[in-house]
């Protein structure tokens, strides 16, 4: 796992505050993150925006596909950069990643935000319809046309028409994109558990953002997840799909910052009770 953002030069001493991790979406890498990145690192932030296994320059290994091995990946990460507590951002293959994270890693997470990512595991026909895409991503003769078809639907029907140098460079990061590391991630997040135990369990703040024309996850699944976090809170955008992100960085960004602003709240009154 590679990381493509760190600490600036004057942010506050590391501990001080919170760092957040930010975990891209399928196909895509860790510059998704670009304007969420600068905008809080502006702010003293600590900030790491990473490159999950297979993407952006993220060597793909050996492993069996397993969002565990993402999870371990990422703890690694954490230990290199010294960091123990952080708060997790990830947007859909990046928030089955931070749920596998939150499963393994409890104690690290200080706080959870889930962007277009379900809580329950792939029924037997999505798990077929991601395996069946692993297969063809990896056949020169069915990749571009699969690509082409399926990476569109990541955006809103607004976006698309309305920004068309965005869908062009969603595009290009799913054209480049290693297939065999869509491949491994497809299999890897077809394979993976029921998170719902696991997010009644997390007792940290915690955000779910959602797209009004999300066409991959559906707004009363985004209001599953919200629900099973025993702190969530549903932040609907309208005139986005699956990308927020990209599609309303302004936004995601206001979000995060709010988020981030309970975690800060929640690490002073713990500090202030043991100081007591």
């Amino acid at each position: 796992m590679t990381v493509t953002a760190t600490r600036t030069p004057g942010a506050r001493t590391p501990g001080a505050r919170t760092p957040v991790v930010l975990l891209h979406a399928l196909s895509l890498h860790a510059s998704m993150w670009a304007a969420q990145e600068r905008a809080l690192r502006a702010l003293g932030r600590t900030v790491l925006a990473v490159d999950q296994r297979g993407f952006g320059s993220a060597p793909l290994g050996d492993a069996p596909p397993s969002l565990d091995v993402v999870a371990d990946d990422l703890a690694r990460t954490l230990d290199g950069h010294g960091l123990d507590r952080v708060v997790l951002a990830g947007s859909s293959m990046g928030g089955y990643t931070a749920m596998a994270f939150l499963r393994r890693h409890p104690d690290r997470v200080a706080g959870l935000a889930l962007l277009s990512a379900r809580a329950t595991a792939d029924g037997p026909e999505d798990a077929a319809q991601r395996l069946r895409f692993a297969e063809l991503v990896q056949d020169p003769a069915h990749r571009p046309v699969l690509v082409e078809r399926v990476t569109p639907l990541l955006l809103a029907d607004s976006t698309c028409a309305e920004r068309p140098d965005l869908l062009a460079r969603v595009l290009a990061d799913a054209r480049a994109a290693d297939p065999a590391a869509l491949a491994w991630a497809q299999r890897a997040i077809a394979a993976r558990p029921d998170s719902t135990d696991v997010l009644r369990a997390a007792r940290v703040p915690a955000l779910v953002i959602a797209g009004a024309q999300d066409a991959l996850v559906a707004p009363e699944e985004s209001r599953y997840v919200a629900d099973a976090l025993p702190q969530g809170r549903l932040i609907t955008l309208t005139r986005t799909g699956h990308l927020q992100p990209l599609e309303a960085p302004e936004a995601v960004t206001d979000a995060l910052r709010g988020l981030l602003a309970e975690v800060d709240a929640t690490a002073d009154a713990r500090s202030g009770a043991r100081a007591c």
